[in-house]
This record gives structure tokens, C-alpha cells and sequence, in this order.
């Protein structure tokens, strides 16, 4: 596994299912900036606010034509059988809720603070374990490291645009001091 941040604003996702779980992980995408689509033979969770579309019906083959990410939270086998089969022919990046094996990306346990966003994996072995630890790191990450990503933000767009570069600096001291709620 390798952990990476995808840029998901304005991408196009669907999800299967509109249960809790599939309700969950539609919030989860638009919190990402995604532009979520639900497809759902019903709806038994509470759906956020924001959706792309949802159409109230069976999965079709075909359907993931066009999305760049899927989740997969049906709980139904045969269903999830053939969103494999066409997530794999169309090379889309595939959540299959609850099944490791046949899912190309894993949701992480995330803290954030504005920009700042520390991510927690199991690789799927427990995403209980995974939360545990995300509450608890949760505790020491500062809610100054909002700004203070703002602040270092600005301040290499600041170096490049002088045409100087940001290799070679020494950082550190300047997180620290913005981290204690001092100025650049």
C-alpha cells in the first residue's frame, strides 16, 4: 500500500448504495470537494446535501463509465461481483465496502486542521484500530496548524514568485515558530 492524497475537486465519483454506510462515504467524497453521484435501489441512510445526482435504482452495467472513483456499499454479492468485473475493465478506482481483497483504495481515518489533514491506516484490517489511533493523534496535532499551512503556503508562493527556491531551507524553525502561534 501506498498512502497518497488524491485532488478529488470537481472529480466525478459515484456510490453505490445508499444505505448508512454508502451515505457516510458520499459525505466523505463531497467533504473532498468530489462531485458525488449515488445510484441506490433505495435510500435507508440520511444523504448529505450537495449531491451531484441520484438516481433510485438497481446498479447497471455501464454505470461507471465516466467516474473517476466508486464505492461500493451495496452488501449485495452478485452486485458487487459485477462492479468489480467493470471497475477492473475500466481501470476505476474501486471501494468495495467491506471486502479488502477486491477494493483498489482504502478510506483512511483522517484528523484536519483547515489544510493540515493526518491520515491513519490499517490497510483495512480494522477500522476501528484505525479510528482509535486517528483520535488519539487527533490530541497532539495543534489547531494552530490551520494557519499556520496558510501562512507557509504563502510563504513559498512568496519565494517563487522572487524566483528563489524552497530546496535547501531550513523549515523547521519557522513551523515550530508558527505552530506556538508566532508570526512569519
Amino acid at each position: 500500500m501506498l498512502p497518497l492524497a488524491f485532488k478529488l475537486e470537481g472529480a466525478d465519483c459515484l456510490v453505490l448504495g445508499a444505505g448508512n454506510v454508502g451515505a457516510y462515504k458520499a459525505r466523505q467524497l463531497l467533504d473532498a470537494g468530489a462531485r458525488v453521484h449515488v445510484i441506490s435501489t433505495e435510500v435507508l441512510g440520511v444523504l448529505p446535501e450537495g449531491l451531484a445526482s441520484l438516481r433510485v435504482r438497481p446498479y447497471q452495467r455501464g454505470d461507471l463509465a465516466g467516474y473517476a472513483l466508486v464505492v461500493s456499499a451495496t452488501a449485495d454479492g452478485p452486485v458487487n461481483d459485477q462492479v468489480v468485473a467493470e471497475a477492473r475493465e475500466r481501470r476505476v478506482w474501486l471501494n468495495v465496502v467491506d471486502d479488502l481483497e477486491r477494493s483498489t483504495f482504502y478510506f483512511m481515518a483522517l484528523v484536519r486542521r483547515g489544510e493540515v489533514c493526518v491520515a491513519v491506516s490499517t490497510e483495512g484490517a480494522s477500522p476501528a484500530l484505525a479510528q482509535e489511533l486517528r483520535d488519539r493523534v487527533a490530541t497532539v496535532v495543534p489547531a494552530s496548524a490551520a494557519g499556520a499551512a496558510v501562512a507557509l503556503r504563502a510563504e513559498r508562493r512568496r519565494l517563487h514568485d522572487a524566483g528563489e527556491t524552497t530546496e535547501g531551507r531550513d523549515w523547521r524553525g519557522l513551523v515550530r515558530r508558527l505552530l506556538d502561534g508566532e508570526g512569519v
